[in-house]
């Protein structure tokens, strides 16, 4: 697990806690180790240990000793709202339908789509039909560092096409990991110069790494 995710995952354990107790402070129901891991969110901001004080008006106000509290601070519950705004994260990589493919798109190839996207309206070949809606959709695995989009093969084209937009105007890396990926570039055609998609022989792919 990543430490954003390690992160995340603590946040959680405390909001959890924090929401079943009905109270702002998290007296129960946090293992010891889980307790210790706090402290670095409490060096990141995050999250607010009890001091002597008010771990005795806890105690007087439970009719027990209380020994540790925590709390998310406001930054915490920020930065847990944030976590948990974009796509919920999946179980496992969604099942492509019938005539699709499931795509993984590295952040930086998902970026260069999304701009494509945007501009439908104002370029001469927009993306194919579905694709924009495959894009908003799509869940993204931490543990993998990838978006997931299952795509028919006219959306997979349109894809490449994006990464050659991008490929001309910015950084070639997309489009080069695209076509090892998935076997398609574009190109433009030895007799009109219109980029159009050619499909690799895993020889040509790997020839592409560089």
């Amino acid at each position: 697990m990543r430490h954003s995710e390690k992160r995340i995952a603590l946040l959680d354990l405390l909001w959890e806690h924090e929401q079943a107790a009905g109270e702002t402070w998290v007296v129960d129901g946090v293992p010891v180790q889980d307790q210790q891991r706090v402290v670095a969110l409490v060096n990141e901001g995050l999250v607010e240990l009890a001091d002597r004080e008010v771990r005795a008006e806890l105690s007087a106000r439970l009719s027990r000793p209380v020994r540790w509290a925590a709390r998310l601070t406001s930054s915490g519950r920020d930065v847990h709202t944030y976590a948990h705004a974009g796509p919920p994260q999946p179980f496992g990589a969604p099942e492509p339908g019938p005539g699709e493919q499931l795509v993984e798109l590295r952040p930086a190839q998902m970026d260069a789509v999304r701009v494509f996207v945007r501009l439908a309206h104002a370029l001469a070949t927009g993306p194919a039909e579905g694709l924009a809606e495959r894009v908003r959709t799509a869940p993204f695995s931490r543990s993998d560092n990838r978006w997931w989009l299952c795509l028919t093969q006219q959306q997979i084209t349109s894809v490449a096409y994006a990464l050659h937009l991008h490929r001309l105007t910015n950084s070639e890396a997309e489009a080069n990991a695209f076509a090892r990926d998935y076997g398609i570039v574009c190109r433009p055609s030895p007799t009109t110069g219109t980029p159009v998609p050619v499909t690799l022989s895993r020889r040509t792919s790997n020839a592409d790494r560089g």
